[in-house]
């Protein structure tokens, strides 16, 4: 239960949402009468044991040899408690963990509390939450689009909501709430028959709250900041602050650099936007072309797909256990990093500046698309690639004369 200390109440659903809560706590702590608490050494750099797991235990957090972590002052981290909503899936689960390890080594309280994996799981969970949802005055989220979240804002009686970046839905987000549009998915494709259909209608009145908790107010004091590395133009009174990943630069690196290229995986064939024949084919140019060595897996990426890209382009294929941001800039790294259209695109450049490392993105032809992608994808794929910051571009038929 969140204490009457516990201000500011945040939600997270995803490892990259928890890191970003940490972020947008560094830069408040930061701008607040006073400053960021003072540590007494510098917090050790976690190994990759690093867990804490549902009930609070926590796992060696260290490499070998590590020094302890250093204590933090009473109450640094009073002001914010975090909850985590976790995912169903394994590696999203395991790098929740570890991240809930470092939130918790800053000194901020986090409960985990799961809210799916049962019919009745999401209804406890509101259950057990409703009191401190409507006592905290800041609520955090990481994740506008979740139902779940959603049905969270109905309770929420604070004067000021904070999102932060849940990578480039951030992007479609602030596009929707500036043209009063239902929140939706940009790669989501119709409603699911009848069904669907009848579930929107009753989902209808808390989808409509939830827009309206999004949407500032002056005459009632209603507050929204954006917290976000995206290219975004925020409307009607909301603020924006950037995220320069100022606690990931802080607490880790800089790294060693690799003579090699790494390339970063995408999930946009398990979201079905793009076919995986042709992104196999992509990443097969991008290897020869670019001298990769290494491929770092998106998350909700498939075992089947990995192994198949591994013997098809002879890449290490490489399970992070933090966001890749951590994992980049604790390094190694190579020189060069190669991403399809995604977050990482506009998050590294913030997070490894100053290092010397290129981050290059390759654009998705038309071509790759599946014949099930959302109408919207072709134009949203090429808005983040357009909008990147400090990137070198690659257009797509560069990988495919690679190949």
């Amino acid at each position: 239960m969140v204490t009457p200390s516990a201000s500011s109440l945040a939600f997270v659903e995803s490892p990259v949402q928890l890191l970003n809560v940490l972020e947008w706590a560094h830069a408040e702590a930061a701008t607040a009468p006073g400053g960021a608490p003072l540590l007494g050494a510098v917090p050790r750099q976690p190994g990759p044991a690093a867990a804490r797991g549902p009930a609070g235990t926590a796992a060696a957090a260290g490499s070998a040899g590590s020094a302890a972590v250093p204590a933090l002052p009473a109450g640094a981290g009073s002001w914010l408690r975090i909850v985590v909503l976790p995912p169903t899936d394994p590696m999203s689960r395991g790098q929740l963990r570890r991240m809930v390890g470092l939130a918790r080594d800053e000194g901020y309280e986090v409960v985990w509390q799961e809210a799916r994996g049962g019919r009745l799981a999401p209804l406890k969970a509101l259950a057990a939450l409703a009191r401190d949802v409507r006592a905290a005055r800041r609520v955090v989220v990481g994740d506008p689009f979740s139902r779940y979240v959603q049905l969270l804002l109905t309770l929420v009686r604070a004067e000021e909501v904070v999102v932060v970046d849940d990578g480039t839905a951030t992007m479609e987000f602030v596009a929707q709430t500036a043209r009063g549009e239902r929140l939706v998915r940009w790669h989501r494709v119709g409603s699911g028959g009848l069904p669907g259909r009848v579930r929107e209608l009753a989902y209808a009145p808390v989808s409509a709250t939830a827009r309206r908790r999004f949407t500032p107010a002056a005459g009632t004091g209603r507050r929204v900041e954006v917290f976000s590395s995206m290219p975004v133009t925020v409307h009607s009174g909301m603020t924006l602050r950037v995220n320069e990943f100022a606690w990931t630069r802080a607490r880790f690196g800089p790294p060693r650099l690799t003579k090699g290229t790494d390339l970063v995986g995408t999930s946009l064939v398990e979201t079905g936007v793009v076919d995986p024949a042709r992104y196999l084919d992509a990443v097969r140019a991008l290897t020869l072309e670019h001298g990769a060595t290494r491929y770092f897996a998106h998350r909700r990426e498939s075992a089947e797909k990995l192994r198949t890209l591994g013997e098809a382009t002879g890449l290490e294929i490489v399970r992070p256990d933090l966001p890749l941001e951590l994992i980049a800039r604790r390094g190694p790294v190579g020189r060069t990093i190669v991403s399809f259209p995604s977050t990482v695109v506009h998050t590294l450049p913030y997070a490894l500046t100053g290092t010397g490392v290129t981050v290059a993105v390759c654009d998705v032809d038309p071509a790759w698309l599946t014949g099930s992608a959302s109408p919207r994808a072709r134009s949203f794929l090429a808005g983040v690639t357009e909008t990147a910051r400090d990137v070198h571009r690659l257009p797509a038929q560069t990988a495919s004369a690679a190949g």
